[in-house]
């Protein structure tokens, strides 16, 4: 059985300063989550996830951040450098959450276009995954050379243009961002709408399914990584997370009726009403019988639900052995148990002419 995979969203709606956010990083820090998420869209104000992401990099050591990211209406370029320098002020820990902009009301926020339908702006985000990821690869690991007496900062030979030319991108590079210490940050993809399961086999590590029971959820697992196989991936390096709702506002108690063989279907997507035990006992269940690789946990009430998540769900699984109770190194793609992708450029440029 593979390793169970917990992460937390750590929303705060309303909230315009950097202490709570802090505050439930390093509560999920305390278990040993692979990562937080920070919600973000052009629907609703608030602060931008990326630089709170930001912002919370030196005050944690060890979890991933993972802020959303929207692809649609905004540049390739100017996302993967902001992308790779969270990725280097964490030491490792960024991740992207890609997200796509539906709305016309939205569309007009930016002027330059109309809204388009979902099959376009995921083939799009699809597209803007992999130009980034090209981008991170246009620097070698060893182009800064650094050398003083010379003047030489860069090894021009160890810089690359990606010559990317898509349906909705015409991108030459290099990145103005040295390579990310991970390589490529990891990218998450919410891939419950149909029309996003294409880009998260193609092009994501972690794919969110929100799923209410385990049958769904394993039929969503098995179909990513048949995608993925079909697209030329090894199945393996993509991460399937069940995505839910949790309000432990029960306590202890046990789980509402319903919720004790798996959360319930709402509007806003499966939901779990109940106790820490009970949702212990759920996860346990769901990734022993392989449906899933982990969870992505969004709390009800991100304080009380984060700390009853923490301190009574995520200490029993580790408890019983099910979850780690230290981190296994310093980056998000090593929680993940991720290789480190190897550059794409320098393989082509240590091949024989």
């Amino acid at each position: 059985m593979s390793s169970l995979h917990l992460a937390a969203a750590i929303d705060h709606p309303g909230v315009y300063e950097a202490a709570p956010y802090a505050e439930l990083a390093l509560l999920a820090e305390g278990g040993a989550l692979d990562f937080v998420t920070l919600g973000d869209s052009f629907a609703r104000p608030g602060l931008d996830a990326l630089a709170v992401a930001a912002r919370l990099a030196p005050g944690t050591g060890r979890i991933g951040l993972v802020p959303t990211v929207t692809t649609t209406h905004t540049e390739p370029f100017h996302v993967q450098a902001a992308v790779a320098t969270l990725d280097w002020v964490s030491h490792g820990r960024a991740g992207w959450a890609v997200e796509v902009s539906e709305t016309e009301a939205q569309a007009r926020l930016f002027g330059r276009r109309r809204a388009a339908p979902p099959e376009q702006l995921w083939q799009e985000a699809g597209e803007f995954a992999d130009v980034a990821a090209r981008l991170w690869d246009s620097w070698e690991d060893d182009a800064e050379i650094r050398d003083v007496p010379t003047g030489r900062f860069i090894d021009r030979d160890k810089l690359h243009y990606v010559d990317f030319e898509g349906r909705a991108f015409s991108v030459r590079g290099p990145s103005i961002v040295p390579r990310p210490p991970q390589g490529h940050p990891v990218t998450v993809v919410d891939a419950t709408d149909p029309w996003a399961r294409e880009a998260a086999a193609r092009h994501a590590d972690v794919a969110l399914v929100r799923s209410s029971s385990l049958t769904r959820a394993d039929a969503a697992r098995a179909e990513l990584r048949g995608l993925a196989t079909r697209f030329g991936r090894d199945p393996d390096t993509l991460r399937v997370f069940a995505a839910l709702v949790v309000d432990l506002g029960g306590g202890e108690y046990a789980a509402e009726p319903g919720h004790g063989g798996g959360p319930l279907p709402t509007a806003e997507g499966p939901v779990y009403r109940g106790g820490p035990v009970d949702l212990a006992e759920l996860i346990a269940d769901w990734h022993r019988a392989g449906a899933v690789d982990g969870f992505h946990l969004t709390p009800v009430e991100p304080r009380r639900d984060l700390e009853r998540l923490v301190n009574g769900t995520v200490a029993l699984l580790q408890h019983r052995g099910l979850f780690r109770t230290f981190y296994p190194g310093s980056t998000l793609r090593e929680h993940l148990g991720l290789a480190r992708p190897a550059n794409r450029y320098a393989a082509l440029a240590g091949e024989p002419s």
